[in-house]
């Protein structure tokens, strides 16, 4: 297993290397001058050259790209442009808002998807079957910024139910505030796990040692959690690992739309004044976040499923 977690962390090399390639060279040929957008367009030329000088904004894009890394792998995410502060601790601050809200997203995914999809499973080919899997489409295919404004709309300023925008603080008017964005960013990984829940336990579905179970008399509810959804769990989980390091990394709309605190608006922002090192410390963070949800996912396999383990020691 250690062997194996090992070879794993060396895997996430590569990735993140391809990460801030890719991220780097974009903004970097990307339009705009950020040394303008944080002086003023009516800053002198002087001024200008002075602070892109300071900034190390002369220097070719591959002797950039490369002092960057070399900071990189000292852990050193680079300075923000805009406010002169460390990228590290801005990312800190402003991700357990995102792991917050993508940790309710995933919760209503799984609360909602999971029962969906057994009940679609076990009645096949029913009304209720063709009405969830139609259901599972509309919401693979519903874009987050529709979904968003009709709940706001619906939901904020029309019956006034929950808050529009914005992260309340205590227990409850935190709970009230991620009702709208929770249930925004959760619709698509609900379709999701609802699909694949159905998929998974239709095939343990038609395994003969259901039939058995039935056979010795055991009650049907039994026999769905502890034989059928058990045997089917390795599917569902490993739909859930992928989306759940997809809300983290893609909630930058949702949190858009209401105004949420999180990396992701946060990420927004900074494209916008073309903030290169606080992007790219946050997709750095988000791929490394990533990865090691990847991981974990992995690590619950053997949990799951003891052959898997036993995979692993090989």
């Amino acid at each position: 297993m250690y062997k194996y977690v090992l070879k794993r962390l060396l895997m996430m090399i590569p990735v993140l290397l391809g990460v801030t390639f890719l991220v780097y060279f974009i903004l970097a040929l990307s339009p705009g001058d950020p040394v303008r957008m944080i002086l003023g367009e009516q800053a002198s030329e002087e001024s200008v050259q002075m602070l892109r000088e300071e900034l190390g904004l002369n220097d070719p894009i591959p002797v950039r790209y490369v002092r960057y890394l070399g900071g990189l792998l000292q852990g050193d995410l680079g300075t923000s442009y805009k406010n002169q502060l460390p990228v590290a601790p801005q990312v800190l601050e402003r991700f357990p808002n995102t792991l917050i809200l993508a940790m309710s997203g995933m919760l209503v995914a799984l609360l909602v998807g999971t029962p969906l999809g057994i009940l679609s499973a076990k009645k096949q080919y029913t009304l209720l079957d063709n009405a969830t899997t139609v259901l599972g489409l509309v919401g693979v295919a519903m874009p987050t910024f529709w979904l968003g404004l009709l709940l706001v709309l619906l939901f904020s300023l029309h019956l006034g139910w929950f808050p529009s925008s914005g992260m309340g603080e205590g227990i409850g008017p935190l709970l009230k505030s991620l009702v709208l964005p929770a249930a925004t960013l959760g619709t698509s990984c609900t379709a999701s796990v609802m699909r694949m829940t159905r998929s998974s336990m239709l095939e343990v579905l038609r395994q003969d040692y259901i039939d058995t179970a039935r056979a010795k008399g055991l009650k049907e509810g039994y026999i769905t959690l502890h034989h059928m959804l058990k045997n089917a769990l390795v599917p569902i989980v490993t739909v859930a690992g992928l989306q759940f390091g997809m809300l983290l990394g893609g909630s930058a709309l949702t949190e858009t739309i209401f105004s949420w605190p999180g990396l992701g608006r946060f990420m927004v922002d900074s494209i916008k004044s073309k903030d290169m090192p606080m992007v790219l410390g946050s997709a750095v963070f988000l791929a490394v976040v990533y990865s090691v949800v990847n991981l974990l996912v992995d690590i619950l396999y053997a949990y799951i499923d003891p052959r898997i383990k036993s995979q692993y020691k090989k």
